[in-house]
């Protein structure tokens, strides 16, 4: 499918989203992230994809989050039920998506890149929540997942003076899990999707869904919990479990299945 402001593409069984407004340093207003929403829908829906990426067009920024220009990027339906840019709300994801930040993440380009499981960041990448800067704040999860990420103090240092912080920063205070030579953000999350791919889709699901029901709960009760998760039970009952120690016997490449 066509779509005007995403350049999609499909590798084997990885999806690569491009934001596609390099003239706004993709930044992002109401149709974009409405069409984006359609875009990580048909993602999940698809049983041969299994990992995404997404990364900015140009190599100037990721994004630099929401669309100021546009008034009606400030109203309440600015963006989908799965939020901005279709990722920042889609809290029932069960597919690994990776951000590969190839410039400024600014604002709600932050928190798309927060939103997603792994950043790989190229040297020159910049990170900010720069929203209480144009009298806003990042409403869109950003808060949350900083704070989650590299606990209070540090996140009030980012939050409370929308201050940018390098890439080298960001994989100090460890939202960041790889800095790369600029240009070769793409080519790094490719890497790491295709490491994922090793992996049983099956485990994978089950492993999201584990580490997504740990929220507010101590790990003793996710542990006496987790197999009442339909995402858990399903690495039992999956072809999935009988390949995976046939393969390694066989000393073969495992043939993963998807039900």
């Amino acid at each position: 499918m066509d779509y005007q402001f995403a350049k999609v593409a499909t590798e084997g069984r990885v999806l690569v989203v491009t934001l596609n407004r390099p003239e706004a340093r993709n930044a992002l207003h109401p149709a974009a992230n409405f069409e984006l929403g359609e875009v990580f829908d048909a993602f999940e829906a698809d049983p041969d994809l299994w990992v995404a990426i997404i990364t900015g067009a140009g190599d100037k920024a990721f994004s630099a989050g929401a669309d100021l220009k546009q008034v009606q990027v400030l109203v309440e339906d600015a963006t989908p039920p799965s939020g901005f840019a279709g990722l920042t709300s889609r809290f029932s994801r069960t597919k690994p998506v990776i951000a590969a930040v190839n410039g400024f993440a600014m604002g709600g380009g932050f928190e798309l890149a927060l939103a997603c499981d792994l950043i790989i960041a190229v040297q020159s990448a910049r990170f900010g929540l720069t929203e209480p800067r144009v009298g806003l704040a990042a409403f869109g999860g950003g808060i949350q997942r900083l704070v989650r990420e590299i606990g209070p103090k540090r996140a009030h240092a980012m939050l409370l003076t929308g201050r940018h912080v390098t890439a080298q920063e960001g994989l100090a205070l460890g939202f960041v899990n790889e800095v790369v030579p600029d240009g070769e953000a793409l080519a790094a999350a490719r890497r790491w999707a295709d490491e994922i791919l090793l992996c049983s889709p099956t485990s994978i699901r089950g492993a999201k869904a584990v580490a997504n029901s740990l929220e507010g709960r101590s790990i003793q009760a996710s542990m006496e919990g987790m197999f009442d998760l339909p995402a858990a039970k399903a690495v039992f009952t999956s072809p999935d479990a009988l390949e995976g120690p046939r393969a390694f016997a066989e000393k073969r490449p495992p043939r993963w299945s998807n039900p």
